[in-house]
């Protein structure tokens, strides 16, 4: 299985949750193409894991929609359609803005915290605009949003939030060849910081909504 080259081999007594980590990381970075067929068999022998741990990784991807698992056929990575965007963007756009009201009403100190982590991710991200790394930058893209949404403290809100990040991640790789400027990214996710640090409610939601949907344009238009 050529595309398992880039996993490492775990240490020890993998756990479960330690196969469907990596798994996950490497399915978002497409070391396993969308649609492709996952060889248990020869992945539990390059992990140096059991199939029992290995089982359990998978189901814990397919129960999250990374994988889908086909009955008789086996496993294989999600293909998103333009219809799994625009539903993965919908729910993004609920999940954030209900984090905006929540920050906006839990007070100043919150909301600063908050904009500290942000203004960091946005640092990094800007260097690596300018070097054109699109991994590193589909990953602080996401890093921001979660943290955003972290910013709340609601662990439940946080714990839907992960999966949409792990399918978004999946879905900015592809942004690559339809934004034509990359730095945009950074003027879209600089103005969300200046709402929330200015404590603006409307505005702020606004922008998450704009953010988002124009993130599904670029990316169906991409697929078209």
């Amino acid at each position: 299985m050529a595309a398992s080259e880039g996993l490492f081999v775990l240490e020890g007594r993998p756990t479960a949750q330690l196969i469907a980590d990596q798994l996950r990381e490497q399915i978002i970075q497409g070391t396993f193409r969308p649609g492709q067929q996952i060889n248990e068999s020869a992945l539990a022998g390059q992990l140096r894991t059991s199939r029992g741990p290995l089982r359990e990784a998978l189901q814990r991807l397919s129960q999250e929609g990374i994988l889908v698992s086909h009955r008789n056929r086996g496993v294989f990575v999600l293909e998103l359609s333009a219809d799994d965007i625009r539903e993965i963007y919908a729910v993004r756009e609920a999940v954030e803005s209900a984090a905006a009201n929540i920050l906006m009403d839990a007070g100043t100190e919150k909301i600063n915290d908050t904009c500290d982590v942000l203004k960091g991710i946005i640092k990094d991200m800007a260097k690596q605009v300018a070097v054109s790394d699109w991994q590193a930058i589909a990953r602080l893209d996401m890093q921001f949003h979660s943290s955003f949404v972290a910013g709340t403290g609601n662990s439940r809100l946080i714990r839907i939030y992960q999966t949409l990040a792990a399918e978004s991640r999946m879905c900015i790789l592809n942004l690559e060849v339809s934004y034509p400027r990359p730095d945009v990214l950074i003027q879209e996710h600089q103005n969300l910081l200046d709402l929330l640090e200015a404590g603006d409610r409307k505005g702020l939601l606004h922008a998450i909504k704009q953010h988002l949907r124009q993130a599904v344009e670029d990316l169906t238009a991409t697929m078209a």
